[in-house]
Order: C-alpha cells, then structure tokens, then sequence
C-alpha cells in the first residue's frame, strides 16, 4: 500500500487556550518556546506528519489566550474527534484544544474573523494576589472608574493608533476600529473589555496603560482626542504588562457576541 493510499491531507480548524506565562509568544522562533512550536511538536507527534498552521491572530510573549483559532493542515487518517483527543493528551499542560472541526482548504481563519475581544486584568486592592499572579497586574490605590470609562469611550470608532503602538509594529496601516470598550468592576478586578476587527503590536496594552494613568487621575479623560491626534507614542501611557492581557474570544459570522457576562468570575 502506498503512503497516499492510507493517509490524506484533512484541512482541520483548531480552537485552543494556552497560558502565556512560559511561552515566548505565538510565533515560532529558533530560541525560546512558543506556543506555535509546542503545537506543531504535538500535532507532529499524534500524525506522524509535520503540519502547516495558520493562526487568526499572534499574540506577544506573556500573553495568554482563552480562545485562538488555527488552522491546521495535516496528513493523516485520524478524524477531527480522535485528533482533539490525542493533541490534548500529548500537548504541554499550559495548552488545552476545546475544538477540532473539518473545514475547506482555503478557510482563512486570519481573514474570516469579524471580530477581536480582548480583556486586560487589574486587581484594584492593597494586597497583591499569588493565586492570580501570573493574569492580572496589580494596583495598590483605587482606581477611578468612571473615568477610565470617560476616556475609554473617546477610543470607540476608527481612528489612528499611532500613539498606542509599538515603534516596531510592522502593519503598514495605523488605522483601526473598535467597536467596543468596557471597563467592568467584577469584585476587587477591573477587566478593560475591548473589542475590534483588529490590534496594532501593543496597542491594547498601551491603551491599558494609558487608562491606568487616567485611573490614578493623572491624565484627564478630556486630553485623549489630543493624544490620538498627535500620532505620538511619547504622549500615551506605558505598555502596560503582557500577563494582564488575554484574547478572549475570535469571532466568526454567525457566533454569538462576546459581553462583559462572559466574562471570567475571579476571586482573588
């Protein structure tokens, strides 16, 4: 029997989590582990065939993902069910595949996505958390809420993210929309809830800590059209750091919308 009689190049979409804590981001690199890397290891270990991935968005090291969305093209015999089954049995313990499904070649899951929700966590108390250490960053003093939703408010819509990027961000367009941002107090955690088509390198994370800046009443609300404006890093807050940041959702036509009650429920 020939290699081709027994196996066939399936087209598979892949929706996994990962912890970002001990990944180098989702890119493969020659040094440092990825989550790229460990999937591809693991895919190419239950199929015996290296497999070509597609990912719906890349995330930056220490980030993590509560739902990211690869394409995976692979030669193999294994169904989608038995696939699921064996990669979450072989892959590291800081990823979990919730789904694995058949789709078209062509099924571009970068190109198909309608929308992007990411949250960023704040734990707002005087006490910092171990239990949550690794998902929210820590501020010591009240934040004020109600301005950070002012300021938040004036990034709905498009506009040019120059000022909230980073300077080594590749894409060619500043330009972005976002539809929506929400900040939610949900216990003593403050989640910055935003969601859009698409993100500059950084940009959620400057935005975050831009927003903390006007939560410790150090910027006014009324001063970020000027900082949009301007086109100018220098003027935004800092990049705020990457393990308060998690994709949370990639959606497709006919998903449902993502809301502050999807939420996670974190006691710290």
């Amino acid at each position: 029997m020939s290699h081709h009689d027994s196996y066939s190049l399936q087209t598979f979409r892949l929706d996994l989590a990962y912890d970002g804590t001990d990944f180098w981001g989702w890119q493969r690199q020659p040094q440092g582990r990825t989550v790229e890397g460990c999937l591809f290891e693991t895919i190419k270990q239950v199929t015996q065939n290296e497999p070509k991935l597609h990912v719906a968005g890349r995330t930056d090291t220490g980030v993590h993902a509560e739902h990211q969305v690869v394409r995976v093209q692979v030669d193999t015999r294994l169904d989608a069910e038995t696939l699921l089954r064996a990669v979450n049995a072989v892959a590291p313990e800081d990823i979990s595949v919730s789904s694995v499904m058949p789709v078209q070649a062509d099924w571009d899951p970068r190109r198909e996505a309608v929308e992007r929700t990411y949250y960023y966590a704040i734990l707002n108390r005087s006490a910092r958390s171990c239990l949550l250490r690794s998902r929210v960053i820590h501020e010591r003093d009240p934040l004020n809420i109600e301005a950070m939703q002012q300021a938040a408010n004036h990034f709905v819509g498009k506009h040019d993210f120059t000022s909230f990027r980073s300077l080594h961000c590749d894409a060619d367009n500043p330009v972005r929309t976002i539809t929506n941002f929400e900040i939610v107090k949900s216990g003593l955690i403050i989640f910055l809830l935003v969601q859009g088509h698409a993100f500059l390198r950084h940009m959620v994370r400057t935005l975050a800590g831009t927003l903390i800046d006007v939560g410790r009443n150090e910027l006014s609300p009324d001063k970020i059209p000027g900082v949009l404006e301007a086109r100018n890093r220098e003027l935004a807050g800092m990049t705020s750091a990457a393990k308060g940041l998690t994709l949370a959702r990639i959606r497709y036509k006919g998903d449902p919308a993502y809301t502050k009650a999807d939420l996670p429920h974190w006691i710290p």
